[in-house]
C-alpha cells in the first residue's frame, strides 16, 4: 500500500511539474508576466539577459532549498527537491521545443490577458498536483519561511512581500499593463491551486479535528508518516452522553491530502473537520522566537 501511494505521489509530482512548466513556457514567459515567485524572477532575467527560464529557476530554487534544509531541517524532504528539479528540467525542455515564443500575437493586449488566465490556470493546476503528491516546487515560499523565521512577520505576510517585490520589478521593467496582467495571473493561479487541493484561501496550514474509534492508530500515523504531532481534546456526545476523545492536529497545506488518506484508510467511518489555521507558530512551523 505504501509503495503504491509513493508511486502515485511521484506520478502527481512529475505530471504537476510538467503542467506548470508548460504554463510558464507557453504563456507566462512569452507574455512577459512576472507573476511572483521564482518563475517571475526567471521571466525577468530571460527578457533582460536572455538567460533560459528553466536554468534560472534551477539556479534560484536549489540554493533556497538548501538554505531551507539547513535552517528548518529535513522537513522539505526528497520529494520537494524532486519537484524543484523537475520544474526546472521541464521548463528548459519546453523552452527548447517552443522557444518561449508562445502561440499568440502579443501586439494585441487581449492575447496577454488570455495568457495571464491560461498560464495561471495551468500553473495553479500543476502546483496543486505537486502539493497533492506531498511535495512543492520550492521557490519564494521557502524564502518567505526564512524571513518569517528571523522577523516578526507571519509566513503569509512574508510571501506577500516577496511576490509583491517580484510583481513591482516586473511592472518597472515591462510596464504597468504587464504588472496588472501578472497580478491577474497570480490570482488565477491561487484559485486553480485551491480547486485542486481543496485549499480555501492561501493559508499556510489547517487544523484538523478528528473523531474516531481508531484515534490511537490515526494519531500514531500522523506522527510517523507526516512528522507532526496531535493533541487529545475531551469531548462528549450530545446524544449518547458518552465521553469521546477528539484528536486535533495542525498540518501544512501540502500534507492535507495525506492526512485525509490516513484517516480514510484507518477508519472510513471517522468524522473529520478541516479548517484554516492562522498564525501557526511552534515546532514544525514558524518559530515563536523572532530574535
Amino acid at each position: 500500500m505504501k509503495v503504491k501511494k509513493r508511486f502515485r505521489d511521484y506520478v502527481l509530482i512529475i505530471l504537476g511539474s510538467a503542467v506548470t512548466a508548460l504554463g510558464i513556457s507557453l504563456f507566462v514567459a512569452p507574455a512577459k508576466l512576472a507573476s511572483g515567485g521564482v518563475s517571475g524572477i526567471a521571466v525577468i532575467l530571460f527578457h533582460i539577459f536572455d538567460i533560459d527560464v528553466g536554468l534560472s529557476i534551477l539556479a534560484l530554487s536549489v540554493p533556497l532549498f538548501i538554505a531551507g534544509v539547513k535552517i528548518f531541517g529535513r522537513r522539505y524532504g526528497f520529494a520537494s527537491l524532486v519537484g524543484t528539479l523537475l520544474l526546472s528540467a521541464f521548463t528548459y525542455l519546453f523552452g527548447m521545443l517552443f522557444g518561449y515564443e508562445g502561440m499568440l500575437d502579443y501586439s494585441d493586449s487581449i492575447n496577454t490577458l488570455l495568457s495571464a488566465i491560461y498560464g495561471g490556470l495551468l500553473g495553479g493546476f500543476g502546483i496543486g498536483l505537486v502539493l497533492r503528491g506531498g511535495a512543492n516546487t520550492g521557490g519564494t515560499d521557502i524564502a518567505a519561511q526564512i524571513i518569517s523565521r528571523y522577523t516578526p512577520l507571519a509566513v503569509g505576510t512574508s510571501l506577500f512581500i516577496v511576490d509583491g517585490l517580484v510583481l513591482l520589478s516586473g511592472g518597472f521593467i515591462f510596464g504597468l499593463e504587464s504588472a496588472l496582467f501578472a497580478t491577474l495571473s497570480l490570482y488565477v493561479t491561487s484559485i486553480s491551486i485551491n480547486y485542486v487541493v481543496l485549499n480555501i484561501g492561501t493559508r499556510y496550514a489547517k487544523t484538523a479535528l478528528i473523531i474516531s474509534d481508531r484515534h490511537e492508530m490515526i494519531s500514531k500515523r500522523i506522527t510517523q508518516e507526516l512528522g507532526h504531532g496531535a493533541t487529545y481534546l475531551q469531548g462528549k456526545g450530545a446524544y449518547t452522553q458518552k465521553d469521546k476523545p477528539v484528536l486535533m492536529s495542525v498540518i501544512p497545506n501540502r500534507k492535507i491530502s495525506s492526512l485525509i488518506a490516513i484517516v480514510r484508510e484507518s477508519d472510513p467511518g471517522a468524522f473529520m473537520i478541516i479548517e484554516e489555521a492562522h498564525e501557526v507558530m511552534g515546532e514544525g512551523f514558524s518559530t515563536l522566537d523572532y530574535h
